[in-house]
């Protein structure tokens, strides 16, 4: 998988997750680094470091994210069926609000 790919997928799980369960943490977050509520908009102005890339944006140096819980999908096979169940497990992950990045220049895409 290319880098390319690895941020585009960042970025369709960002957009496309059916879970408003870290909403709160996210705002709450945000709200203690000196950030308005109106202002903080997950899956709009909120995203991974990756899913900024996607969209073209970095993560300005020394920034701190709000770390929230995510759940991973993965897949196993059965060794005796070869049936692929699927799973998901929890995962850790860090999100930036769109004020701490800035656009991506010349060599860094």
């Amino acid at each position: 998988m290319t880098v390319q790919d690895m941020r585009a997928e960042a970025l369709t799980r960002a957009k496309t997750s059916e879970s408003y369960a870290n909403y709160p943490a996210i705002i709450e977050g945000f709200m203690a680094k000196g950030i308005a509520a109106t202002a903080i908009n997950p899956r709009v102005n909120v995203f991974t470091y990756r899913a900024w890339q996607a969209l073209g944006r970095t993560v300005r140096k020394g920034e701190h994210g709000v770390r929230v819980t995510t759940f991973a999908e993965y897949q196993t096979e059965d060794r005796v069926t070869g049936e692929k169940q699927t799973h998901k497990r929890p995962w850790h992950t860090t999100v930036f609000h769109e004020s701490q990045t800035e656009p991506m220049t010349g060599g860094a895409k």
